[in-house]
């Protein structure tokens, strides 16, 4: 027979068990959030590069309309 006592241990490690799968989760959910951040930030930095690469050669002077618009249509294309 159990003592009111060993019933209250019981129901502690029950709820510590539950604070750490809990916590554990937490843990993994924040491992995913982070890897898609560093994703997302990843292609939001290659995107920024490549629009300032279209844009500079934008500027250039040795090349037609037509032939600035084609590489920085290309360049653009390239974006994630």
């Amino acid at each position: 027979m159990k003592t009111p006592e060993d019933e209250e241990f019981e129901r502690i490690e029950r709820e510590q068990k539950r604070i750490i799968e809990t916590q554990q989760a937490l843990r993994e959910e924040m491992k995913q959030a982070s890897k898609a951040f560093d994703v997302a930030y990843e292609n939001y930095k290659r995107n920024e590069v490549l629009e300032e690469v279209a844009q500079e050669i934008e500027k250039f002077k040795g090349f037609g309309e037509d032939t600035i618009a084609s590489f920085t249509v290309y360049i653009r294309g390239m974006k994630k």
